[in-house]
């Protein structure tokens, strides 16, 4: 979903971060137990449970790897389902995810974009790949996406065909997740593009952001904009809902709004000539790192720092772009590598324990998810599970 996306936030890290030739961050010399999350008996990262090639398709968008039901799902085509506990493949579906749209997960079942580009989204039960659930927009729309999902309904993007077959505007539409009729839609305005769309429900309220710098809140049960405004400087990545407040990283900026009307809440500042990267919402916490190299961890509701680390900095360590927590450890994967990987942090210090490295020296971001077991690392066509 975000190739240009991965591309401009690569770039400004790699300024940022050193790029070819940083320095590995060293292993962590008080490792505890000497296992998972604490890394091995000589305090670097452990050996991974298994490892597996994949038919993996990612531009390292977060929502391209998955865990869900006891499988671990990664875009591609085919897109095959992993055991989580094995590495031994579940269920395997030709045509696979479009590519650069969301492995979307919501009432127990897997979205996804129809692999055949026949207009249609389809529901799949995660564990066993069984369709079931499809739903068909219209004829006179083309390569429908579902950017997200609540309760009742799936929201999707698609362009809208003109005479010619070309297409020069785009739709927002709702779904019914029991049916599949269409609930509403709404034409979007003239120049802003379906591709690029990051988006999540709260209540009555459906947020995205796009490349065009906009961010927008729609009524759920209506499709009706009830606001929307330009970002100054956005990272082309996921953003934050908690509560009422929709969190947004711009530049040296994290911004929160409220979601009824768009007004600012509070903001944290980096400091000068540093950008933030994606934040994650894990477990009430908001973590979030720069491109200086500090890592932040702030209350969601009010911004203020639960701490703050240097020990990416310390260790002229890549800068992490998603975070999951498993137990006392905060796992983070980085982006383009050389020499990134997925870090582990004490989720309550921020300190350094680890860094996991498969040493390919392939160029794609890492991924990385969890399903409190095992911690799931894809980088590339490789997909590693760690142990907790």
């Amino acid at each position: 979903m975000a190739v240009l996306g991965a591309g401009l936030t690569g770039c400004e890290d790699e300024l940022a971060t050193g790029g070819e030739g940083s320095t590995p961050p060293p292993r962590d010399k008080s490792p505890e137990n000497g296992k998972g999350g604490q890394g091995s008996k000589d305090g670097g990262a452990p050996a991974p449970l298994w490892t597996k090639s994949t038919s993996a398709q990612t531009y390292g968008d977060n929502d391209e790897l998955v865990t869900v039901d006891g499988v671990v799902i990664a875009s591609g085509d085919p897109l095959a389902a992993l055991d989580g506990a094995t590495g031994k493949e579940r269920w395997s579906l030709p045509g696979g995810a479009v590519p650069g749209a969301p492995l979307l997960l919501g009432n127990g079942t897997l979205y996804l974009a129809s692999g055949t580009y026949d207009g249609n989204v389809i529901g799949y039960v995660p564990g066993s790949g069984k369709e079931t659930w499809r739903s068909h927009l219209g004829k006179e729309y083309r390569q429908p996406r579902p950017i997200a999902v609540d309760g009742e309904q799936v929201y999707v993007i698609a362009e809208i065909l003109e005479a010619d077959n070309s297409s020069r505007t785009n739709v927002i539409a709702a779904l019914n997740s029991t049916t599949g009729k269409v609930a509403w839609k709404e034409q979007r305005d003239l120049g802003t593009e379906q591709n690029g769309i990051h988006a999540a429900v709260h209540g009555r309220h459906l947020v995205y952001t796009d490349f065009k710098n906009n961010l927008t809140v729609r009524d759920t049960a209506t499709g009706r904009q009830v606001w929307t405004q330009k970002t100054t400087k956005t990272s082309y990545g996921p953003f934050v809902v908690h509560q009422d407040l929709v969190i947004v990283p711009q530049g040296r900026r994290l911004q929160a709004f409220a979601l009824s009307d768009g007004a600012e809440k509070w903001s944290v500042e980096a400091e000068e000539f540093t950008l933030f990267r994606e934040p994650s919402l894990v477990e009430d916490v908001l973590y979030i790192a720069d491109s200086g190299r500090t890592l932040w961890a702030l209350q969601p509701g009010t911004g203020k720092k639960v701490w703050q680390s240097t020990a990416l900095k310390d260790a002229g360590a890549q800068v992490p772009r998603q975070f999951v927590k498993a137990g006392s450890t905060l796992y983070a994967a980085t982006d383009l590598d050389p020499q990134g990987g997925i870090h582990a942090f004490d989720a309550k210090t921020g300190g350094l324990r680890w860094t996991f490295n498969d040493k390919t020296g392939d160029h794609h971001a890492w991924l990385v998810a969890t399903d409190g077991k095992r911690v799931y690392a894809l980088h590339g066509k490789k997909l590693h599970a760690l142990p907790v």
